[in-house]
């Protein structure tokens, strides 16, 4: 079976998937849920400023808490720093998700940040119960 859905969706699914057979014991279904989500970080935003990648630390149905740094460059394209973020994504019963986004606003990036992290769990993907792959608009 197909099934498109949005990343932030899928995301909290496996989440409440992986805590579910640790709850009851099943330590080989919970790592295959575990090891879905690492496939998932790759999905996420890593490179041009996300340099160090982004990782999942919390999935559920409640909350998704993602990691991730972002590296800095002057007005004269050398690299000024890192700061480090954490992408809090909670339930929006009207707009599906927000956004809250810790760590120093440095430049102004956490608006960079929130409009990345935004578009990437909003996109579809189809999952077939194997493999993901990114929904054909």
């Amino acid at each position: 079976m197909n099934v498109k859905q949005p990343l932030y969706r899928l995301i909290a699914r496996t989440g409440e998937a992986a805590r579910y057979w640790e709850k009851h014991g099943k330590t080989e279904w919970q790592q295959a849920w575990e090891e879905l989500l690492a496939e998932f970080e790759e999905l996420l935003p890593s490179g041009s400023g996300f340099d160090a990648g982004t990782k999942i630390e919390h999935a559920s149905a409640s909350k998704i808490v993602l990691r991730t740094s972002f590296h800095h460059m002057n007005e004269h394209g050398y690299y000024d720093g890192w700061t480090e973020h954490v992408i809090t994504v909670i339930p929006d019963l009207v707009n599906g998700f927000d956004l809250r986004i810790s760590g120093r606003n440095k430049n102004g990036v956490k608006e960079y940040i929130a409009d990345v992290f935004f578009d990437v769990l909003k996109q579809e993907f189809i999952w077939d119960g194997h493999k993901i792959k990114r929904a054909e608009p």
